[in-house]
């Protein structure tokens, strides 16, 4: 599955990141619409701001957990952000400690530049869109 077109407030949002970054994020963004359509039970995402930021919800499915893409202050890396009350940044840290730098239970950072680790990113995604889920026993809503 491609990711759909950018609504055009999230499109702004991407535009207003330095260039590297966005290419980056936008890679991300491409990888979390897959990653969903690879799994039924996420259903369809909701793709919004938060924080100004590009956000990614299961609201269909209450699935999982939001999605965030934006950047750390006096950073030169993409983040992906995920909700500190969660487990989900242990987890990813657990799976993947020299894959991936962290910023606190909040942020898995990525570098601009060098190829996107597909992999591992994906199965940290399709954690974060299945963690309700994972924490309910697999039944949605």
């Amino acid at each position: 599955m491609t990711a759909p077109p950018l609504p055009r407030e999230v499109g702004r949002a991407f535009d207003a990141f330095p260039a590297p970054i966005s290419k980056r994020l936008l890679q991300v963004r491409a990888l979390i619409f897959a990653t969903a359509a690879a799994h039924e039970e996420v259903g369809r995402l909701t793709e919004a701001l938060k924080w100004g930021e590009p956000a990614y919800l299961t609201e269909e499915t209450g699935s999982g957990s939001t999605i965030r893409l934006g950047r750390v202050k006096d950073s030169e890396l993409a983040a992906i952000l995920f909700n500190c009350k969660t487990t989900l940044v242990d987890t990813f840290r657990e799976r993947f400690a020299e894959q991936f730098e962290y910023r606190q239970t909040r942020a898995l950072l990525l570098p601009v530049s060098g190829a996107l680790p597909k992999q591992p990113l994906s199965i940290c995604l399709s954690l974060a869109l299945t963690y309700h889920l994972d924490r309910r026993g697999r039944k949605a809503r």
